[in-house]
């Protein structure tokens, strides 16, 4: 059963509903007198009332705030719906009368209050549009700042090492230099001393001969040798030979200090240069930025010239429905170039197709339940290769190339941007998911895998778009949710389905900024596809099994602007009108 407004909190996510009594449709128009929520066919009967056909009507989210209901404490039965401009405090009617008001000017509160809403939404759009991301740029920035400076004190940290490597070779050099020449000095010195001790060793010998000469000396055999013994020069025995003892070197230790040996390894200094403060651009260049130019301005016009014609229609009707050759099921559909589509099921088969179900073209891929392929804003074709961790790209002329690398992370879902042509890339790892952002040309720009509590965003990203407001859209088969970020990373809401649990998995867009989502429990057989505001209220169920829809699993919205649905148990593809 669908909630009235009145029931549900501002920021919740609901089924809005007229506001007439028993009429149940969707609400899409609000009338700022009776503060209403109706129905276009409500709306037209409003504005041919006699009564009522004066009042302002507006499309839902131009309505006017409704001011709450607060009784006036000094007159209990009357509510507040003035502001005294003198005192600037709310009061009642009665009030007015009173001596404290009395020649006062009064100003109708609920006038106030809109205004008051007006400038709160124009301080939301500026913060979105202008303060939050400029500042997620400075954050950026700062986190650009930190890897340079630790790979600059890394390369810091690395020359002292090289350096006190050098000084400690050249010490290890001039060590050993001087320990060969206290080698040397004392090789030299042992030599002076082993030829004392050989001179003493010769006298020695010398001494023992004399001695036995002097024996012989006393017992003569002859006189010959008695008159040789009496010469006197052969009693005279040999003076002690000199030696002398050898004086040592001294080794005087380094004159040195810690400061001595900081200065043979550098020094750390700052140089004498001011920090410069990073540039914030101004709100008026930021908005001049954003400004379309020539082609895209024109394009622009285009899309809003279909806004203004193009709203919600009472009732969805098929228009027709196709079955593609070469798939088993219809479990992604990419919208191509001329009317073509690619359309995959869950064994890879990427089959090209036109609206007629004709298949044009087949490719075997790794790609399974998952949106692993989009076209380009220049028609061809980008599917994920989740064996290989690689992103492919098939050109006009059918050539398939190896685009970009995902290293140790798992390519599942992709999308090309229709606003830029950015891709934004699902993945995963064992452990963890999250989305990237890559340019035309391959670069990587952007990860977006927390929010700013730091929890992760993701858990198992099956299906990917943006929204025309620049949102990521991401349905999440493990967390039951459609996850939305804004295009800075900023997680916006999730959004968990209606009473029951949500199993997402086809996701897309419109060119009203509403999310189509398919809610596809399989084993429970779940028909239905979600319509969403681009703030994640549910408008409707758009799609259930009293239009003939059996296991949605893949949504895609055409250049007519009628949306195809694919679906699990079949290679059928179903298209619906549901704009007017």
């Amino acid at each position: 059963m669908a909630l009235s407004e009145s029931q549900i909190p501002p920021d919740a996510q609901h089924y809005l509903v007229c506001g007439t009594e028993d009429c149940e449709k969707n609400c899409q128009f609000y009338c700022n007198v009776c503060h209403q929520p109706m129905c276009e066919q409500c709306r037209d009967e409003h504005q041919k009332n006699k009564k009522t056909k004066n009042h302002e009507v507006v499309h839902y989210k131009q309505r006017k705030r409704q001011l709450p209901l607060e009784k006036c404490k000094i007159h209990p039965t009357r509510n507040i719906e003035l502001l005294c401009e003198d005192c600037q405090i709310p009061i009642c009617s009665k009030c007015t009368g009173t001596k404290e008001h009395r020649g006062h000017a009064f100003t109708d509160l609920e006038n106030v209050f809109a205004e008051k809403c007006s400038h709160c939404h124009i301080e939301i759009t500026k913060i979105r549009s202008y303060f939050e991301p400029t500042s997620q740029d400075l954050k950026k920035k700062i986190a650009r700042d930190v890897t340079e400076i630790k790979k600059i004190m890394e390369g810091v940290r690395t020359s002292m090492k090289t350096e006190a490597e050098s000084v400690k070779k050249l010490v290890e050099t001039i060590t050993s230099d001087k320990i060969e020449q206290v080698n040397k000095i004392e090789q030299s010195l042992l030599e002076t001393l082993n030829g004392q001790n050989q001179k003493i060793d010769d006298y020695i010998n010398y001494l023992n001969d004399l001695i036995q000469t002097f024996y012989g000396y006393l017992s003569p055999s002859n006189t010959e040798q008695l008159t040789f013994a009496l010469k006197s020069e052969n009693l005279v025995i040999r003076p002690i030979p000199e030696t002398s003892k050898p004086v040592p070197p001294i080794f005087t230790a380094g004159q040195y200090s810690k400061d001595d040996v900081a200065k043979l390894l550098g020094r750390i200094t700052f140089p004498n240069t001011k920090p410069e403060n990073r540039e914030i651009k101004s709100m008026e260049t930021a908005f001049t930025q954003l400004k379309p130019t020539g082609k895209q301005r024109k394009q622009d016009r285009e899309k809003s010239d279909v806004k203004q014609t193009l709203s919600l229609s009472s009732s969805v009707t098929k228009v027709r429905e196709y079955t593609v050759p070469g798939v088993n099921e219809v479990y992604h559909i990419s919208l191509g170039k001329s009317g073509r589509l690619w359309v995959s099921d869950w064994r890879g088969n990427l089959v090209q197709t036109d609206l007629q179900g004709n298949q044009l073209q087949k490719i075997q891929t790794s790609g399974q339940d998952e949106g692993f392929h989009t076209v380009t804003q220049d028609g061809g074709l980008i599917y994920t290769d989740r064996e290989n961790k690689v992103v492919n790209r098939i050109t006009l002329d059918n050539t398939i190339t190896e685009f970009i690398k995902t290293g140790d992370w798992e390519p599942l879902s992709i999308h090309s941007s229709h606003n830029n042509g950015d891709l934004l890339v699902e993945m995963q790892t064992d452990e963890e998911a999250k989305v990237t952002r890559y340019n035309k040309t391959g670069t990587e720009i952007q990860n977006i895998q927390r929010d700013n509590k730091g929890q992760t965003l993701y858990g198992t990203p099956h299906y990917i778009t943006e929204n025309i407001n620049g949102d990521v859209c991401v349905s999440d088969y493990n967390k039951h949710a459609v996850v939305v970020v804004d295009k800075s990373g900023q997680h916006r809401f999730s959004y968990t389905g209606q009473g029951s649990v949500l199993y997402p998995y086809g996701i897309c867009t419109d060119v009203l900024g509403h999310i189509l989502v398919c809610d596809t429990a399989i084993s429970i057989f779940s028909n239905t596809v979600h319509l969403l505001d681009q703030d994640g209220q549910l408008l409707s169920l758009l799609l259930t099994d009293q239009q003939g829809v059996e296991c949605p699993i893949s949504v895609c919205v055409d250049n007519e602007n009628n949306l195809s649905v694919g679906q699990n148990n079949t290679n059928t593809v179903k298209v619906y009108k549901y704009l007017q």
